[in-house]
């Protein structure tokens, strides 16, 4: 039971964030009126994949100075994990920008350069599948990943400040935690983020445990 609380408490806390960012009170405000309740799903989406390709990043060191599989497993699995978090932040801002933009992609700096991020971790994947050798793949996407996580951070957090954007917190634009949402919100926003950066890293070390099984059958036929 000590092995799981943390995967009990990530549970507990995400639907607890579920229920309460349906159902509690939320500031009137123009424009966002009830759709500021995405904030609860959007946000912890991209603190929970932002964890896995640190973790991911992590890993590709350790692989490349120890050359163990299993941290080249963990690399992988941190990665697919985090681009599933990724689909999940864009489509809901998709839908948040629709309502309160009016429009699901306008031409803005942050939402173009979470897509290339984006294309940028779905050409790992790709760039493994086009390896066979085991030790050639990982000791190459290991040395891509490296470089593409300070890449990322580049554009998620740098660039976008240095423009004019629409979205909050960039351009000279004020974030949410500064004016629209209030202490209420907040006691769903924190635990949302820490919730669902714990059920992410619960879906990576499952997909790690079948990775690693995997791996094993194959080193014994």
């Amino acid at each position: 039971m000590k092995a799981y609380w943390w995967k009990i408490l990530g549970a507990a806390i995400v639907a607890y964030t579920i229920v309460s960012g349906m159902l509690g009170k939320v500031p009137a405000l123009p424009i966002l009126h009830e759709s500021i309740r995405v904030v609860y799903y959007h946000v912890p989406m991209w603190f929970a994949m932002l964890l896995m390709y640190l973790i991911s990043v992590i890993y590709s060191i350790r692989y490349l100075s120890s050359s163990k599989p299993t941290d080249d497993f963990i690399a992988v699995e941190s990665v697919n994990v985090g681009l599933v978090f990724c689909v999940f932040g864009l489509v809901s801002g998709m839908l948040w920008a629709n309502i309160t933009w009016g429009d699901p992609w306008p031409n803005d700096p942050k939402l173009n350069s979470s897509a290339i991020a984006s294309l940028m971790y779905l050409a790992y994947v790709v760039l493994r599948n086009a390896l066979d050798e085991e030790q050639k793949r990982a000791k190459i996407s290991a040395i891509y990943n490296i470089f593409a996580f300070p890449i990322m951070i580049v554009l998620l957090f740098i660039l976008p400040r240095m423009t004019d954007s629409l979205h909050p917190g960039n351009g000279g634009n004020p974030g949410f935690a500064g004016y629209d949402m209030d202490g209420t919100m907040q006691w769903v926003f924190r635990p949302a983020v820490l919730g669902w950066m714990l059920i992410g890293v619960w879906m990576m070390t499952l997909r790690y445990r079948v990775r690693k099984l995997e791996y094993r059958e194959n080193e014994s036929i």
